[in-house]
């Protein structure tokens, strides 16, 4: 019996060294490619001073805008699942982390029990045992598991800081957007005054005999839709109403005594340019941080994959103390055993093969994922300046225009009143000078809408910290 046993066990060490000498599981290079440093082919926003795009909202002339978004942060649910997956991504971490250490536990036992076969007398067992168990990781898969329990650690804290800017962009577009249809609305309305007073001096012309019923007809139906489209706007911002308590918490009626303060007022950034956007802003944004880390990850479960089909070595041991007591006898003693153990895999019929196969194409997974998400942040990035360029430049243009059909109708209209012009032609001045009004809040907001776009593009300014990278509580 001991020479099979000496057999087995010098089977095994030559095994175990052989495999050694063939080397330990290895993990792929999770290394992304840099971010070639260049300037941006789409024109950048001029005018003004070089921005860092930090503290954002303050730039902005209206204090609501930043205190609904310090509002969302506050009570968004989405925050609240970032939070929490988070949370498990650390203790995942800290379980990783355990698996280089022994472990010991403890085990307590008591009973009564009779034999009539061997012991006719009842007799009672009492023991306490304690089990080392401790794993040598000889191949890497318990560090690869570590690593890789680590990076999905810090992409769960990346996520949480996109979460927060994403949540940011919204609040803030779907704000502007309020703004614009308060705007819009309130154009509308002046335009639905003007109409319905227009329509009353018509009807009176018409009874008069000054005019011809058609012309009232005209007025009457001019009026009405002015009425129409002024109901449908307002019914848009109230929408957007809705969904902003949604999104803030907020109660409606204290949402809309706030925003009553600076009705159909779009807020306005400062002055400021960004003069230049290398390509390595791209790898302060959360979310492609985030990505390189499950890049990290993927690489580290490849590692772990690969550590599985090589030999297992672990050092066991325990030591206990029992007592047995039958009649007035009472026995005690001591026992303990300690040595290594060895697992060594010869055949799963290439289950093993098959998950380091499918790990490593989780990491080509992944790799692809963070390339598709580096050209999908430069494309963000480039259409947000070219919107922003282009609004700036439309703004003036669309200002003119606007204040010239404005004089082009206030003089069509003094010549209706006066009867030296037709109705019909007040109407198409009318017209003229409704839609460039509201071609100049559309670029307004286009304006304000693709400095937002452009916050969320490079990550809203965010910055990696240590404090903000450190993934264990």
């Amino acid at each position: 019996m001991t020479r099979t046993r000496w057999t087995l066990h010098a089977a095994a060490v030559a095994t175990l060294a052989g495999t050694l000498a063939a080397g330990c599981a290895t993990a792929p290079d999770a290394t992304p490619p840099a971010l070639r440093a260049h300037a941006w082919h789409a024109p950048l926003p001029h005018g003004g001073d070089a921005a860092a795009l930090r503290d954002w909202w303050s730039r902005f002339d209206d204090p609501l805008l930043p205190a609904l978004i310090d509002q969302t942060q506050r009570t968004s649910p989405t925050l609240a699942q970032a939070a929490a997956r988070l949370a498990q991504a650390r203790a995942g971490l800290r379980q990783a982390r355990s698996a280089l250490w022994p472990s010991l536990d403890a085990s307590l036992s008591a009973g009564r029990q009779r034999n009539e076969l061997q012991a006719p007398v009842p007799f009672s067992t009492a023991g306490v045992t304690g089990q080392l168990g401790w794993e040598i990781d000889l191949f890497g898969g318990v560090r690869h598991g570590m690593a890789a329990a680590e990076a999905r650690a810090e992409g769960s804290a990346l996520a949480w800081h996109d979460a927060r800017v994403s949540l940011a962009a919204e609040t803030a577009s779907l704000y502007i957007g309020y703004r614009a249809c308060e705007a819009l609305a309130a154009l509308y309305a002046e335009d639905a005054r003007s109409q319905g007073r227009n329509a009353d001096l018509t009807r009176a012309k018409v009874n008069a005999g000054f005019d011809a019923p058609a012309v009232g007809a005209l007025a009457t139906a001019g009026a009405a839709e002015a009425a129409t489209r002024l109901v449908a706007q307002r019914a848009e911002c109230d929408a957007a109403v809705k969904a902003m308590v949604a999104l803030t918490g907020l109660q409606e009626p204290a949402l809309r005594q706030r925003l009553g303060e600076r009705a159909a007022r779009l807020p306005l950034p400062a002055a400021f340019a960004v003069q230049t956007l290398p390509a390595q802003t791209l790898a302060q944004r959360p979310d492609i941080a985030a990505a390189e880390r499950e890049l990290r990850a993927a690489a580290g479960d490849v590692g772990v994959a690969d550590a599985l089909r090589y030999p297992r070595l672990l050092l066991g041991g325990s030591i206990g103390r029992s007592a047995v007591r039958s009649g007035d006898v009472t026995t005690e003693g001591t026992s303990w055993s300690i040595g290594p153990q060895v697992d060594i895999p010869l055949f799963d019929a290439g289950r093993r093969r098959a998950g380091l196969d499918a790990a490593k194409a989780r990491f080509d997974e992944a790799r692809a994922a963070y390339e598709q998400r580096v050209r999908q942040a430069v494309r963000e990035v480039e259409e947000a300046l070219v919107r922003l360029d282009a609004a700036e430049r439309r703004q003036a243009d669309a200002e003119r225009a606007a204040q010239g059909y404005r004089e082009h109708f206030a003089a069509a209209q003094k010549r209706w009143e006066v009867g030296a012009g037709s109705l019909i032609d007040m109407e198409d001045a009318r017209r003229l000078a409704l839609n460039a009004q509201a071609v100049l809040v559309g670029v307004q907001r286009e304006r304000v809408a693709a400095w937002v776009a452009l916050y969320r593009a490079v990550g809203g300014g965010w910055e990696p910290a240590a404090e903000d990278m450190k993934v264990a509580r």
